[in-house]
């Protein structure tokens, strides 16, 4: 039996960071997505692996499920309507399997994401041989939300093998699941971004599972609908950044000066708020796009101020930010920051521009790639 699943990206309009200490973010998914194809073998294959290949990525992970079993016997059966967090013991246990694959040096970040593979594989299964195959339209470690997109398409095949969630096997083509089974796969995927970053808000796996733009706050989530056309250019700086280091960098920041960043979340949220409004209120003519758009530019560009004294911008962000300014555009960090992806608010009635770098434009929930 195979099981196919894919899940999206995501860009961060306002929030990042202060959605952590529970201030308010805004976030939209884009179209690129992580597909994840998990296949079990014949009984007649005779096969004793589980074997996790990340194409993208020129990795191959291959463990006997006899070893898996022996390392993690104490896990007993499969849990996969009870979502757990796997407790710093088994993540030792685990990284003894993962350590054993010898990663290069250049690529050792990703052992996370094989820790959260084996977690999640091993709750939702249990002990089962399978070959799993994940490709990506998303680059990684960016700030548009990968490792989300890994755990959600993940955990949505490995869901989807099972007969726990409604889904009609004879269909064919994309299924989506039910708001309950939503519910629960997005459970399981926060689980998952907990080992790969620490302390995520829970945003990123969010946006990836339930879709569109989303106003997200502690754990609950408010779907928006957009009443004007939102066009954002991406413009990816390609210098890798540790969204674990820079979120724990804010929680440190924090506790060195309570008062100021609190004021400074403060200020997040109130962006965001604002910002959600704009996105949903009437827009009875193109007077008001503009206007709502010169609204939006303002608190992009506050939002951007507030990532600075959060201390998360980074030279190549900045010079972006100083590009697009020449052409009167506003643009911010998206994700983590330290580099990664920028955001640049298109408006409706500007003249399309030129830069030397491969872009995104985001046309509300549809995405079109062109080299801009």
């Amino acid at each position: 039996m195979e099981v196919k699943a894919r899940a999206p990206g995501k860009i961060i309009l306002a929030g990042e960071h202060a959605v952590v200490h529970g201030s308010t973010a805004v976030a939209a998914c884009i179209d690129l997505y992580t597909y994840v194809s998990l296949r079990f073998p014949s009984d007649s294959d005779d096969d004793d692996t589980l074997k996790l290949v990340l194409k993208d990525m020129e990795l191959n992970f291959s463990w006997s499920v006899t070893r898996i079993k022996a390392t993690l016997s104490h896990l007993g059966s499969p849990f996969p309507s009870t979502p757990t967090t796997c407790s710093m013991e088994v993540i030792k246990s685990i990284a003894v399997l993962v350590d054993e694959q010898n990663i290069p040096e250049a690529k050792i970040g990703l052992s996370s994401g094989a820790t959260a593979f084996l977690w999640l594989y091993t709750s939702i299964i249990g002990f089962k041989p399978a070959t799993v195959v994940v490709t990506s339209d998303l680059p990684l470690g960016a700030g548009l939300g990968s490792s989300a997109a890994f755990c959600v398409s993940l955990t949505a095949a490995l869901l989807g093998s099972l007969n726990s969630v409604h889904l009609d096997k004879n269909h064919q083509g994309w299924l989506t699941y039910g708001e309950s089974d939503l519910d629960l796969l997005n459970k399981w995927a926060f689980e998952g971004e907990k080992i790969i970053h620490g302390k995520p808000s829970g945003l990123d796996n969010t946006v990836s599972t339930y879709g569109n733009i989303i106003k997200f706050r502690s754990g609950n989530m408010t779907c928006i609908k957009s009443n004007m056309p939102l066009k954002m250019l991406i413009t990816n700086t390609k210098v890798g950044r540790n969204t674990r280091a820079l979120v724990a960098g804010v929680s440190e920041r924090s506790m060195r000066h309570p008062d100021a960043m609190s004021s400074v979340f403060n200020a997040v949220d109130s962006i965001s708020k604002e910002l959600s409004t704009i996105i949903e209120s009437p827009t009875p003519d193109d007077l008001s796009i503009t206007e709502k758009e010169e609204r939006l530019e303002e608190l992009m560009e506050m939002n951007q101020g507030l990532l600075q004294c959060m201390g998360v911008s980074h030279s190549s962000i900045e010079t972006v930010l100083r590009t697009t300014l020449k052409f009167k555009l506003a643009s911010k960090l998206t994700g983590a920051g330290g580099g990664g992806c920028a955001l640049t608010l298109l408006p409706t009635c500007h003249i399309c521009m030129m830069f030397d770098c491969c872009s995104v434009i985001v046309k509300g929930m549809e995405r079109t790639e062109e080299t801009i």
